[in-house]
């Protein structure tokens, strides 16, 4: 793997001008029912990933506008290199929709049907022949030097505990200000987690209308629980957060917003949404782990900073997904899965910014190809959020 000047990393230039982190060819099912045949594919040709969901017909209105936006922004992150799009041909959400807005990055996309092809046998061989193709084409691209300035992570935080706002939390938050000030990008998610800590991250928007969509989706966060009848304040933690020592939603809350480090909120943009301005940015996700890690994802984010003190196996099928403990205790336990550990903040051995530094390096180091545990284990994990019924 070659080394990498400061704040710089080796990364794959695409034909839209943005940078990958990593060269995949994509197998895009845009429907339930293509997701095992897309899953056959991948493993016929080496190089290729995919995922498995559950969506894709059925939704109306801005639902269906959700998941379109999340289809499309997949497979036109610049960690992949091209697409394979298939459909069933029949569903709401067209391959040859979905193929012509990722097509605009410039990048090779093709549209395969099952229908059209003559059955799932005719469709995996159809999609295998291109996506061979495509993984050798790929195969030719080198990595260029780049700056992190065209670099965006996610930030998100799973199977909290008492440690986490304490040290992985903040040490990201480091990391966030260190992307931002090199001219990159750090977004924030997890809207259900940030409840009781609005009123910081509104201080710190750019101007009062960035501010006044804090406060917005917020209470459509809780409103759409209110809905269902349940007080969302008091239906988190989760039980896992409370034996790891959260007392309240506030003090997760308070805790999560430390990933944000210090520096002015740029924007709040909707899920699956890229963004349009440099800087902290805030993405409007649900608390779930995987549903907000695919927001951040089909956002353009290159990395995912994770960090956890229950422990987490999640992974994205094209992202790196750096994970973080927050106790050195789970690190040694769930080795495996965890890259960084940040628990030496609270056996007292080192500093926030020491860690935060640490933890920089390590963004740099993946970012030029340094595999993540979770893509070692083959870990792709994908959900969507889904904010209408199926019809």
């Amino acid at each position: 793997m070659q080394q990498a000047n400061s704040g710089k990393f080796w990364g794959y230039r695409r034909a839209d001008g943005r940078v990958g982190v990593r060269n995949h060819v994509l197998i895009l099912p845009t429907i339930t029912c293509a997701t095992q045949a897309a899953q056959r594919i991948t493993e016929l040709v080496q190089g290729t990933v995919s995922f498995i969901h559950q969506h894709g017909c059925a939704q109306v209105g801005v639902d269906y506008e959700q998941t379109f936006r999340t289809y499309a922004g997949m497979g036109a992150n610049p960690n992949v290199y091209g697409v394979v799009v298939l459909g069933l041909g029949c569903e709401t959400h067209q391959a040859r929709s979905v193929a012509g807005e990722i097509a605009k990055t410039g990048k090779p996309v093709e549209v395969v049907s099952i229908q059209d092809h003559g059955g799932t046998l005719f469709a995996i061989a159809q999609g295998a022949r291109i996506a061979a193709q495509m993984v050798q084409d790929a195969s030719m691209q080198r990595r260029e030097l780049c700056d992190f300035s065209e670099l965006i992570i996610g930030t998100e935080c799973g199977g909290s505990d008492a440690c986490s706002g304490l040290s992985a939390n903040p040490a990201v938050g480091v990391v966030s200000d260190l992307i931002v000030d090199h001219g990159g990008t750090s977004i924030l998610a997890e809207t259900t987690e940030l409840i009781g800590a609005e009123h910081l991250l509104a201080e710190r928007a750019v101007d009062d209308k960035v501010a006044k969509r804090v406060y917005e989706v917020i209470q459509a966060m809780e409103n759409r629980a209110i809905l269902m009848g349940v007080d969302i304040r008091t239906g988190n933690p989760s039980p896992g957060n409370i034996r790891g020592g959260l007392s309240s939603l506030e003090e997760k809350s308070l805790g999560a917003a430390n990933k944000a480090g210090s520096r002015p909120l740029q924007e709040l943009i909707d899920y699956a949404q890229a963004p349009s301005k440099k800087g902290l940015v805030w993405m409007d996700t649900p608390g779930h782990d995987i549903e907000q890690l695919t927001g951040m994802v089909a956002g353009g984010a290159q990395i995912v900073l994770f960090t956890t003190g229950r422990g987490t196996p999640t992974g994205s099928p094209i992202a790196p997904v750096i994970k973080i403990a927050t106790n050195t205790a789970i690190f040694e336990k769930m080795g495996d899965n965890i890259d960084v550990n940040a628990g030496t903040i609270i056996d007292g051995t080192e500093s926030i910014s020491s860690v935060g530094r640490r933890l920089f390096d390590e963004v740099a180091q993946v970012a030029s190809g340094k595999l993540t545990k979770a893509e070692i284990l083959k870990q792709h994990d994908f959900g969507i959020w889904r904010i209408g019924p199926t019809f």
